[in-house]
């Protein structure tokens, strides 16, 4: 089944699912949405969390006739130096889908030109271990009050968005990312809902 859906900015898109809670049994249904599709996206999530931290929304799009065209998963701690509260959202999408720059503020549907203008002779601002690889992310322009740091990992993005601003910082220390499709760890600890995922 394929539902039109439109952006009054992008046009025609493909739907965001967002389940209303966050759970051991949600984020399982989740799992097998993502897995049960022949372009499988990666639903990246640091494993061991962050100290403090806990998993708070997992959502995806795509529909039955494309497919699962982009995973974001949430998750909420202390934030690096100030220590109040922090969010942060781990996009992975196929190009195109637009779905990263929705949550970081930005026009287009895309990372790949902003990060072509990053990547110009610079090295990596910051790296994590995606799926055992490791993964350069750069600094890209992003809107006020949020970080995001884009790369590529398992031929899609992955983009990592936080606010407050300095929530970044925990991309550049030794982050490890898990895709949760290939391992879901029964020890993961979920806490309220993000309320930045609705976006």
């Amino acid at each position: 089944m394929h539902t039109d859906w439109r952006c009054d900015e992008c046009g025609q898109v493909a739907p965001l699912h967002l389940p209303a809670h966050i759970g051991p049994e949600v984020m399982a249904a989740a799992v097998y949405e993502v897995a049960r599709h022949r372009n499988r996206v990666p639903l990246w999530c640091p494993w061991p969390l962050p100290a403090g931290w806990t998993v708070a929304g997992v959502g995806w799009v795509g529909d039955e006739r494309d497919g699962v065209r982009a995973t974001v998963l949430a998750i909420t701690g202390p934030a690096p130096l100030s220590g109040g509260p922090a969010d942060l959202l781990l996009v992975s999408e196929a190009p195109g889908v637009g779905l990263a720059s929705h949550y970081a503020g930005l026009p287009g549907p895309d990372p790949g030109p902003r990060l072509a203008e990053a990547m110009a002779g610079r090295p990596a601002h910051a790296k994590v271990r995606a799926g055992g690889h490791p993964t350069p992310l750069w600094s890209i322009p992003s809107a006020d009050g949020c970080s995001a740091y884009a790369g590529e990992a398992r031929g899609v993005w992955l983009v990592g968005i936080g606010w407050p601003a300095t929530t970044g910082y925990l991309l550049t220390d030794d982050l490890v990312l898990r895709d949760l499709v290939d391992w879901l760890p029964p020890e993961l600890v979920y806490g309220a809902l993000s309320a930045r995922l609705p976006g």
